[in-house]
């Protein structure tokens, strides 16, 4: 039987050449193993690739950029998050694709696994606290930052993580049976009787995090449109066009947190059952599998996207970022070259 949960990313590919599942009459129910070994891990690699170089910069800049508001600690805290997630992606990749050796994969059970969820669920936390920050900025955009509030806010920040380490070091704790062959095909059979219960706990207690912090998104956006609308309302277009831009980046975090976490959650609970319950016949099991690892991914892709919430809604690190990239020696030398270029052409036409 497999527990939902802090489960490995991938627990139901085993080492055998296709993800097998046995059904109560004796069936298997077999997936094709190039989805498997080939197209998940590339799509992953891909995330790697683009989330390092992106991630990268993000805490290179947030490291010159002073905590002088809620919204910036709580970015750098996701900036932190999302790159300890990227580090479990090579793990990720080479236990799929089964480069590494069988005993590999009981790492990945007992660590890499439980910090890939881990870390899930703080940017879940985050964006949560983001969106409410952002929407005490709509109602009240010029009120400045207090010491005191700062204060709270690296206080949240520090408890986040400290519970959900907590919450999540059992996982590695009583992931504690001996590796075989045959019991690393899943994360589940390698824990003991208390670990199966904690996995069973963590898995209600990850599943109200989320809703909580999407119920707080909805209603956040809601109101932060209704503050929009009236805005425009009383301004009757008077506005610049640029202002109402900047006003709409906003929601870029409900696109983000909508895009990547929403879909895994909803197909979450059909899948579990299928794993669970022998009530799905293999067609249907094979689609579920499917749309779960799909979503798993689309998960996995908010490393990439967060770094668009800072280009967009934080002003300094965007600042921070086009001025790094302007004392970049190949951007100055490409500017010098079409300065050039500008200067020869206008001498020709002044000829």
């Amino acid at each position: 039987m497999a527990y939902p949960g802090f489960e490995d990313i991938s627990e139901e590919i085993q080492l055998a050449p296709n993800f097998t599942n046995v059904t109560s009459n004796g069936s298997t129910c077999i997936t094709d193993s190039r989805v498997n070994q080939v197209l998940f891990p590339l799509l992953y690699m891909v995330i790697f690739l683009v989330g390092s170089v992106m991630n990268g910069l993000a805490i290179r800049i947030f490291f010159q950029i002073p905590s002088k508001s809620n919204f910036i600690i709580f970015l750098k805290n996701s900036v932190i998050s999302d790159s300890l997630m990227i580090v479990t992606f090579p793990f990720k990749i080479l236990s799929d694709s089964r480069f590494a050796p069988w005993l590999f994969r009981a790492f990945v059970c007992q660590v890499t696994s439980v910090i890939f969820y881990f870390t899930m669920y703080i940017s879940i936390l985050f964006l949560g606290l983001i969106t409410i920050d952002r929407y005490l900025k709509t109602v009240r955009p010029f009120k400045p930052s207090k010491p005191r509030n700062l204060l709270y806010a690296k206080i949240i920040s520090v408890a986040i993580w400290i519970i959900m380490f907590c919450l999540s070091l059992p996982n590695m704790i009583f992931t504690n049976k001996k590796p075989t062959p045959k019991n690393v095909k899943k994360c589940a059979f390698l824990k003991s009787e208390f670990g199966l219960v904690w996995h069973e706990i963590i898995n209600f207690i990850c599943q109200f995090i989320f809703w909580i912090n999407l119920a707080i998104i909805i209603v956040c956006y809601v109101l932060i449109t209704k503050e929009l609308y009236k805005s425009f309302k009383r301004t009757k277009s008077v506005r610049k066009k640029s202002q109402k831009t900047v006003n709409m980046k906003v929601f870029i975090v409900i696109a983000v947190f909508f895009t990547c976490f929403v879909p895994f959650h909803f197909a979450r609970v059909p899948y579990t059952l299928s794993q669970t319950r022998d009530v799905f016949q293999c067609s249907t099991q094979k689609t579920l599998f499917y749309l779960k690892e799909s979503t798993l991914w689309l998960a996995s892709l908010n490393a990439c996207l967060n770094p668009l919430i800072y280009f967009f809604l934080c002003n300094s690190f965007k600042t921070s970022l086009l001025d790094m990239l302007n004392r970049c020696p190949v951007t100055s030398s490409k500017r010098a070259k079409n300065k050039k270029y500008s200067e020869n052409n206008s001498e020709q036409i002044s000829m």
